[in-house]
């Protein structure tokens, strides 16, 4: 056994020794053997002044590796020899009682860790500091409990605790002071990612096992899309290149940037291709086309109208999901979707389609039971050309908001956008603000003076939305089969004849209002509230207040004519009250489901090629049919994008001579049977009595 190991087990700690010259060896341990080793602790010089200077080195460095781990080996060396006391003295006093044993291994024990850690740390003090570096100090460990049976680390975890919960109640209010103060300085049509998907809002309502389900693909069988925002590519979609759209900068000015798409050479030859299948009237040759370009925009949409019509809306919804992945694949690195800040100009025909696949997809998500995705998507839809507004996102987006519960929205934009829009002239936006109001007023978390606000804010403003469109009154409870009182029903206000007095357009939007949201205002509650406000109306007409007849006179003026883009709305819709108030100026014209009612000041970057159509084998019967189509052309017309201005008005009287020509010859070719005479020779007149006599 080394001198080493005995020194620990006697409990001696190396330098307690009194130091003498040449007694201190820094990095040299203490070994058995002899030779030169002993000589070098001795004070005699080695033979090589070379292998002496090594030596030296390699002592310096491990000395320095013992003072960065000298706690641990120590720790162990003192467990080593408590291990070896222990074992001694179980041989000494193997005849004594174990009792008595236990507990004079335990006191020595203790005794023998109280002075080897005095040691110890006289020993760390006694040793230099070796080429200047902090030297470590071992820290006690405190293995005492206290009175109450807790360990001093115990009790700072628990004033850790503590002071947090401290922090966090003092900071409750400041963080969210501080997060709705983020939110309101957020654009009015800041888009968030995370609510453009509506797989997150359906695992909200269901759960994520629910939605998936057996969707997720096997690893084998995964096809790897481009990761996109606006949808999830699938896998059973064809794979996805380049199909010649892509989208490049205008200008940018004022912190607006304002984009186009383009279409190349080849995607130009397709879309005269998909031209020629739209006149032909024949959905299967646009299939086929699709077949060859699986992602062409205006043939997915077409296709999407067409699935739909049939009843197929899982067809249609994916469709229209395709196409905007498409469109998604040929964005500009600079274009953002949540900034609110990129625009893209609905004149310009490229860009048509893109505002119609976010409408449709819109359209698809509040069917599907997803408000907040379709709220998200019209902030898109809205922020793209908020000025002119080309699809009338206005008159959808407070049904959005309401269905999502969103209220602090949809009040918001009527408070910033009143002044500049007149959203209050809208039927929509006068009655679905108060019922915000009034929806967030029966809300528990707010404070008490925040909810007296909101209540008078919703009595106030239904009030004057009655005043200024009483035409809704009655449609909206014959919707919600609520029969009113007799006062309502015998006063001219709410009667009859105002309804037919308004205006068409204003008729138009009554209706579309009515058709979307009354299944909002069935609630019990709601109707309480409405008939307190009616009555409060009545007592305003009666008394003669001057804002009555100022209503009046506004909806007289205001409401002569709806511009384009309301048209263009209703027709999207689909709502069955509304379109049959369309004018008959938009109803006799063609609408085509890729380009309803275009802007007439559209601008094209290329024209259809010209052609020559030769119809010489065809029918009159066929040539009857063809002349039915709007871009109806004779033989060897051109286009009427290729027609000569100066000789249009000749060419239409050609073409109407033309036409009347061919009807009177399909008039003179048509045959009709002679009816049948009273004598039969082949004997079947008394058969065709007893049939008469049964029919009687």
């Amino acid at each position: 056994m080394s001198r080493r190991a005995l020194r620990r087990l006697r409990g001696e700690q190396r330098g307690q020794e009194p130091l003498e010259p040449g007694a201190l060896r820094l990095g040299l341990e203490d070994r058995d053997d002899g030779g030169e080793e002993d000589d070098e602790e001795v004070g005699q010089l080695p033979s090589d002044p070379r292998r002496r200077r090594g030596r030296r080195e390699r002592s310096a460095i491990s000395n320095l590796y013992e003072l960065i781990t000298s706690e641990e080996p120590e720790d162990e060396l003192v467990s080593k020899a408590r291990g070896e006391d222990y074992r001694l003295k179980v041989q000494e006093g193997a005849e004594n009682n174990e009792d008595t044993k236990h507990g004079e291994l335990e006191v020595n024990q203790e005794r023998d860790g109280e002075s080897l850690s005095q040691e110890n740390q006289a020993a760390t003090n006694a040793q230099p500091n070796l080429n200047n570096k902090p030297r470590k100090k071992k820290k006690k460990k405190k293995n005492k409990k206290t009175a109450t049976g807790e360990t001093p680390e115990d009790d700072g975890l628990e004033d850790i605790d503590s002071i947090l919960e401290k922090i966090e109640v003092t900071n409750g209010l400041s963080n969210q002071t501080h997060s709705s103060v983020i939110l309101e300085s957020r654009p009015l049509l800041y888009v968030e990612h995370r609510h453009l998907n509506p797989e997150t809002e359906l695992k909200r309502y269901f759960g994520a096992r629910a939605v998936l389900g057996d969707q997720r693909p096997r690893q084998r069988q995964r096809q790897y899309h481009r990761s996109t925002w606006l949808t999830t590519p699938k896998s059973t979609w064809p794979r996805y290149t380049k199909t010649g759209i892509t989208m490049r900068v205008l200008e940018s000015k004022r912190g607006v940037q304002h984009f186009t798409f383009e279409h190349h050479r080849e995607y130009q030859q397709v879309q005269f291709q998909f031209l020629s299948a739209v006149e032909s009237m024949d959905p299967n040759n646009i299939v086929l086309l699709l077949q060859g370009n699986p992602y062409h925009i205006d043939s997915l949409l077409q296709l999407s109208d067409v699935c739909r019509l049939q009843e197929d809306q899982e067809m249609a919804r994916d469709l229209i999901e395709r196409a905007l992945y498409s469109l998604e694949c040929a964005f500009h690195p600079l274009f953002s979707l949540t900034s609110g800040t990129c625009r893209l100009d609905y004149r310009r025909t490229e860009n048509r389609a893109f505002y119609l696949v976010l409408f449709k997809h819109m359209m698809f998500l509040e069917r599907r039971g997803c408000p907040r995705t379709a709220l998200e998507f019209c902030k898109l839809i809205l922020s793209l050309d908020p000025d002119n507004d080309p699809l009338c996102l206005l008159l959808i987006i407070d049904l959005l908001a309401l269905r999502a519960r969103d209220y602090g929205f949809l009040i918001r934009m009527f408070q910033e956008w009143e002044s500049h829009r007149n959203l209050s002239q809208l039927p929509n936006f006068a009655f679905s603000v108060p019922l915000a109001y009034f929806l967030l007023s029966q809300q528990d978390d707010l404070p008490e003076v925040e909810l007296s606000s909101a209540r008078e804010n919703a009595s106030r403003l239904i009030q004057q939305a009655l005043i200024m469109f009483p035409g809704v009154l009655m449609p909206l409870l014959d919707r919600c089969s609520v029969r009113p009182d007799s006062a309502v029903l015998a006063h001219p206000f709410f009667g009859l004849s105002t309804q037919i007095s308004q205006p068409p357009a204003l008729t138009q939007l009554v209706a579309l209002y009515i058709g979307r949201t009354y299944s909002l205002w069935k609630d019990p509650t709601i109707m309480a509230w409405l008939e307190t406000n009616v009555r409060e109306v009545l007592q305003t007409v009666d008394a003669g207040e001057p804002i009555v007849e100022e209503s009046e006179r506004r909806r007289k003026v205001r409401y002569q004519s709806a511009p384009r883009n309301i048209y263009r709305h209703v027709i999207l819709s689909e709502m069955k009250e509304a379109t049959a108030a369309l004018p008959l100026e938009v109803t006799s014209q063609p609408v085509m489901g890729f380009d309803p009612l275009p802007p007439l000041d559209s601008i094209t970057s290329y024209a259809r090629p010209r052609r020559v159509n030769r119809y010489s084998n065809e029918s009159t019967l066929s040539l009857f049919f063809r002349s039915l189509l709007p871009n109806f052309t004779f033989q060897g017309e051109d286009t009427p994008d290729e027609i000569d201005p100066v000789g249009a008005e000749e060419d239409l009287d050609q073409g109407l001579n033309r036409l009347m020509a061919a009807m009177r010859d399909l008039l003179a070719n048509i045959q009709f049977q002679d009816p049948p005479t009273e004598d039969n020779p082949d004997g079947n007149g008394d058969e065709d009595e007893d049939e008469d006599e049964d029919w009687d």
